[in-house]
Parts: structure tokens; C-alpha cells; sequence
């Protein structure tokens, strides 16, 4: 290991599924997104 920034040392070291993480993130932040945006209208018609 002389040289650790060569790349054809380091195959395939952690695979991944690049479509399923984005599907994830994805998926995650429209839940995030969307709970915020249930509250904010809860609170707007609380308030008026």
C-alpha cells in the first residue's frame, strides 16, 4: 500500500446502488417537505 491514492487499488472498496440512494434522499426529503408543509397549514388556519 505505497501509494493509497491509486485508484486501482481501491475496487469496488463499498458498492453501492447510486439510483437507490437517490430514491432514498429523495423520498426522505419529500416526507420531510411535506410534514412541514401539513404544519405550516395547521398553524395557519389555528391562527386565523
Amino acid at each position: 500500500m505505497e501509494n493509497v491514492r491509486d485508484p486501482r487499488q481501491h475496487i469496488n472498496e463499498e458498492p453501492r446502488d447510486d439510483f437507490m440512494d437517490t430514491a432514498i434522499g429523495f423520498g426522505a426529503m419529500f416526507g420531510f417537505m411535506f410534514v412541514v408543509f401539513t404544519v405550516a397549514v395547521v398553524v395557519k388556519f389555528i391562527i386565523s
